[in-house]
């Protein structure tokens, strides 16, 4: 069983989670230097993925699906954890020199939405055309 949903569907779906994506963690995080390296996470997959998908043989609309299921995954992870994430990373920005520890409830979180996000891919997988 497919979607049967075209490239183009796809490409709707990839720019508004890079729309999403982009407007969240400029929300998230706390810094211009914090918020301008999480910017170039869309930028990053567009090198790395595409040109990996393609090598591998992946359709165009498989492979914006896998890049819109890692951008969400990454808003899935740090939105619900915003306040201590970014209390984390400005106290680290301050202080470089010391090691800011993680909270255990954020590792948890992480892990957790992590592990449940890539079931959630795996589960979809099957039904995007290959």
């Amino acid at each position: 069983m497919s979607l049967h949903s075209t490239t183009g569907d796809w490409t709707l779906i990839a720019t508004g989670t890079t729309i999403v994506y982009l407007v969240a963690m400029r929300w998230c995080m706390p810094t211009p230097k914090a918020k301008r390296q999480m910017s170039f996470a869309p930028l990053a997959g567009c090198v790395f993925l595409v040109p990996t998908a393609a090598a591998k043989g992946y359709s165009v609309p498989f492979t914006l699906y896998l890049y819109s299921c890692v951008l969400l995954t990454i808003v899935i992870i740090l939105v619900p954890v915003k306040k201590r994430v970014s209390a984390d990373i400005l106290k680290q920005e301050q202080n470089p020199w010391i090691k800011v520890p993680a909270s255990s409830a954020v590792l948890w979180w992480i892990g957790l939405s992590f592990a449940g996000c890539t079931a959630a891919m795996l589960y979809f997988r099957p039904f995007i055309e290959q």
